[in-house]
């Protein structure tokens, strides 16, 4: 087989193609989460807390000179992706559990017996009533 058609057996597969799929969701739900948490959830904190705006808070560690930029530690930037981890990781909490609970129910029903099961169930109760 070729190194082509190989790679095209791999790619086709669906597993893979529902990984991507899962991806490209997941990057799109992180820019949502990024811009719920910079845009619609830190404005109101920082009001709170006196105005602070999260993403602007920094310790400098040499101020700028002629054209040499100042060097800061951002720690503002690094809150506001905390908070992104934190609702992206419940999130995805919730959805791991969801799936949980359908699978645990799938495995409480039990499957339909097959055809040879009946007939076998059915010559059991036969010789149950010759007895």
């Amino acid at each position: 087989m070729s190194m082509i058609k190989e790679f095209r057996a791999f790619a086709m597969r669906g597993n893979v193609i529902d990984m991507a799929v899962g991806i490209i969701i997941g990057a799109a739900f992180g820019k949502i989460v990024s811009s719920f948490v910079g845009d619609v959830l830190m404005p109101p904190i920082g009001m709170i807390l006196g105005g602070v705006d999260f993403s602007n808070l920094a310790f400098t560690l040499k101020e700028a000179s002629g054209d040499v930029p100042s060097v800061t530690i951002n720690y503002g930037i690094f809150i506001n992706a905390v908070i992104d981890f934190i609702i992206i990781a419940f999130a995805i909490f919730l959805v791991v559990r969801a799936v949980n609970k359908l699978q645990k129910k799938r495995e409480d029903v039990p499957p339909e017996p097959s055809q040879e099961e009946k007939l076998l169930m059915e010559i059991r109760d036969l010789l149950k009533v010759r007895s």
